[in-house]
């Protein structure tokens, strides 16, 4: 068992942004039942507005048509994200993601166990168009990352090499994108990632 988690990407250009949200339970028990749920939930991807509430974007877990799928994600496997207010011209008013990376270790009997799972743009799968379908090139990835250290939970969504996609696209994306990206950047994007961060530990079905 390594002593941290899989490496995030490294951060070459552009913008980098860290989500975290972290518990501590009372034994190693309670805090192992905690890391299973939450990684559940990671993997659950069609459920995360759940998490995150009312007005967040909705993230639904494709096959690589574009198909949606039902159960756990799974690498290159896509999610379409739509987000509130009008969506890019390249991915028929969606954004998308491809799951390139997913790694897991450690246990019940272990110190330490984590779960990651990274994703990054690309063009709608639906489309000859090679057009990359998000308002970030796919130079960025969001790794997502739950992690048990004794009887502490984490949970961390990390962005990097966040740059607007407003070159090889059209009019109306490179001013979306750009506008979207600039909004990244002053932080309103950061409410999403954080709600989300925070409900896959905390959320409790209704």
């Amino acid at each position: 068992m390594k002593n941290t988690a899989a490496p995030l990407p490294q951060q070459q250009t552009g913008r980098e942004t860290n989500f975290t949200h972290s518990e501590t339970f009372d034994d190693l028990k309670t805090a192992h039942t905690a890391f299973k749920e939450s990684a559940e939930r990671l993997l659950t991807v069609n459920n995360w507005h759940e998490y995150t509430g009312t007005g967040s974007a909705k993230f639904t877990l494709c096959n690589n048509l574009g198909d949606e799928l039902f159960g756990f994600a799974a690498e290159g496997f896509y999610i379409s994200i739509d987000l509130p207010g009008p969506g890019p011209d390249a991915g028929g008013g969606l954004e998308w993601v491809m799951i390139e990376k997913i790694e897991t270790d450690g246990d019940a009997e272990t110190a330490e166990e984590y779960i990651t799972m990274t994703a990054r743009p690309v063009p709608d799968p639906k489309k000859a168009n090679p057009e990359i379908a998000h308002f970030y090139t796919d130079a960025s990835t969001n790794t997502f990352v739950i992690r048990r250290d004794g009887r502490t939970l984490s949970v961390g969504a990390y962005g990097r090499n966040e740059v607007p996609n407003n070159q090889d696209v059209d009019l109306h994306d490179k001013i979306r994108n750009t506008a979207i990206g600039l909004m990244a950047r002053v932080g309103l994007s950061g409410v999403q990632w954080q709600r989300l961060v925070d409900g896959l530990i905390t959320y409790k079905a209704k």
